[in-house]
């Protein structure tokens, strides 16, 4: 069996932008690799995800639970030593290439769109999620480095992470600063030679001992808050030979719930050396693009999660006979089954679509920074990948996270008694799946995030946005020429929209006739709407709003997909089902509360 099936093949050629992506990385045919076609680039990929996916679907698998038992590693002087079956999977990666699957080749890597990298990550978390966190940091660093680094740390640095020499880790998380950045108390002192001396520590940094680290800290005289935060560069070891010498520790391997095969580390810097990123007081604005690029990598996570429970409970309910038929025959189960398939495989329309505009816009992001002004063309293109991209990245992660977390939980209740034995794989799913949940900002802040990008929304253009649910109005639909999903979309969408609408008036309470759409729009139009105050009245509805969004953000892709192919009908017209419910929840919510 491979983790990439027929269904992984035709969502990458059907549904990815490729027409915009290719020639972003391959500038003309036939290229340097022989390709002679969009086609044949195509092709390569295919090749190159079923032998990943081969690769996920046996050693890794198949090693996953040794690793769960064995653990990561142990810590040894002030580094961190892997484990046996964690070498074993770094020495397999070593030799697939994996580590270099997107770097450019003048840095020796393969130069595969950024897609098919996280493509192949997700193959890996559906196999063991502590195995693909601890590679996501050899290839998500190599992209930080070749986007944000200066080019002498650049061709320094990444080919000794293509060869599995360093990888890193992103240090932002202090006792005292989790959700709260701005409180980041680790001190940074410039030094005559224009290096920067840390001081302070992180902590529950994921692979901590990589060698590389990007580290959140304020220059001494900075500005409180977010505003004077710097970014650095700190390598764990500095010099050659007899000159080596450690520039900072990880002095603690946690021992957590799940995830036991992925370190996750203290990390302390005494005096440690490390180098400027940008400018000064800009470092939350760096990290945000590692951040955000985490956010998409943790639903793609999550979708591996999410094929790995479901497609062992199913495995399990085909050969559990009870009542003289395999259980999967028997009615509750049989719907049960088909439930969570259905949001898994609409889950995984979402990601594929995402991840399109995603690569879209890392890529002309990239070319941005190192090659300076976009061409017109470019420029419409970059604008659209990064406002769905943006749009997009707190959903996915939140709806991604609570869905793997819940499913993980179906799974073991699926197997019965079974699923709580660690002889069975169901249940370490379920402790993996609370990482998700928490890491790269929990699915309240998420929730935030996707709520306060709808209410700018709505402030940039309040006419626009009232012409779209006028021009949504189901009774439009009936007589245009689209097809009965479309019409279906729509009309759930306008009655989110106006569902929204009513609590924003409800809950803000301004002094308009409310049967008066003119009035509505005038209040809604006025600077100050939404000051914080406001805002904050808002902030109890933010995980519902989140919900909806993703349930509408879903049904959007399975409606756009379902004009290239019919099979997406039937899974629009049996997630539109699943949700609806949902969405009548969310509603009553917003009236009563």
């Amino acid at each position: 069996m491979s983790f990439f099936t027929k269904e992984h093949e035709n969502l990458l050629r059907n549904s990815m932008n490729w027409d915009a992506i290719i020639p972003l990385y391959y500038k003309e045919f036939p290229t340097a690799d022989g390709f002679n076609n969009k086609e044949e680039v195509i092709d390569f990929f295919v090749e190159l995800l079923t032998a990943t996916g081969d690769w996920a679907a046996t050693a890794v698998k198949d090693r996953a639970r040794k690793l769960d038992q064995t653990g990561s590693g142990k810590i040894v002087d002030g580094d961190t030593i892997p484990s046996e079956p964690l070498q074993q999977l770094y020495n397999e990666a070593l030799d697939l290439s994996v580590f270099g699957l997107s770097v450019d080749p003048q840095y020796g890597g393969m130069g595969v769109p950024i897609s098919v990298s996280m493509l192949a990550f997700t193959q890996l978390n559906r196999a063991c999620i502590s195995s693909a966190t601890q590679i996501g940091f050899y290839t998500s660093i190599a992209d930080m480095v070749e986007r944000f680094c200066e080019e002498e740390d650049r061709a320094r640095l990444i080919p000794k992470i293509v060869a599995g020499e360093l990888s890193g880790s992103m240090n932002l998380t202090e006792p005292g600063a989790g959700s709260d950045l701005g409180s980041v108390t680790t001190t940074a002192e410039k030094l005559d030679d224009g290096t920067y001396k840390l001081n302070g520590s992180k902590i529950f940094i994921t692979n901590g001992g990589g060698g590389v680290g990007f580290v959140l800290a304020r220059i001494k005289g900075a500005p409180e808050g977010l505003n004077g935060i710097s970014l650095f560069l700190v390598e764990q070891y500095l010099g050659e030979g007899e000159d080596r010498k450690q520039n900072y520790k990880v002095v603690k391997n946690e021992e957590k719930m799940g995830l036991h095969g992925s370190f996750t580390c203290e990390v302390l810097y005494e005096n440690s050396i490390g180098k400027l990123i940008g400018k000064e007081n800009q470092g939350f604005r760096y990290m945000l693009h590692l951040m955000n690029e985490a956010r998409i990598a943790v639903g793609l996570q999550c979708l591996g999660g999410m094929e790995a429970c479901i497609g062992y409970a199913r495995e399990y309910a085909e050969t559990r006979t009870q009542f003289g038929k395999p259980i999967a025959e028997l009615p509750l189960m049989k719907r049960n089954l088909e439930d969570w398939e259905t949001e898994r495989d609409a889950f995984r329309c979402l990601m594929f679509d995402t991840l399109s505009h995603f690569d879209t816009y890392q890529r002309l992001d990239l070319k941005k920074r190192h090659e300076g002004e976009l061409t017109e063309e470019e420029v419409k293109l970059y604008n659209h990948a990064k406002k769905w991209t943006r749009r997009r990245t707190p959903l996915v992660k939140a709806y991604g996270a609570e869905t793997f977390t819940l499913l993980s939980q179906r799974g073991i209740q699926a197997l019965g008694g079974y699923g709580f034995m660690q002889e069975y794989d169901a249940e370490r799913y379920h402790r993996d799946s609370f990482a998700p949940l928490l890491y790269e900002g929990t699915t309240q802040i998420q929730s935030l995030m996707a709520m306060k990008d709808l209410m700018k929304y709505v402030m940039r253009n309040p006419t626009k946005f009232f012409q779209g649910i006028v021009a949504g109005h189901p009774f439009g639909s009936l007589f245009a020429n689209i097809g009965e999903v479309q019409k279906s979309f729509q009309a759930t969408q306008y009655d989110f929209k106006k569902n929204l609408i009513t609590l924003i008036i409800k809950t803000l309470k301004p002094e308009v006739d409310y049967s008066d759409p003119v009035e509505i729009k005038k209040f809604f139009s006025a600077k100050g709407w939404l000051a914080e105050e406001n805002f904050n009245k808002l902030m109890v509805h933010a995980e519902t709003i989140m919900y909806g969004l993703s349930y509408i953000e879903v049904l959007r892709v399975l409606s756009n997909l379902s004009l290239k192919d019919e099979s997406k009908k039937d899974l629009f017209n049996r997630y539109q089902t699943l949700v609806a419910p949902r969405f009548a929840a969310i509603y009553a919510d917003w009236k009563h509360r």
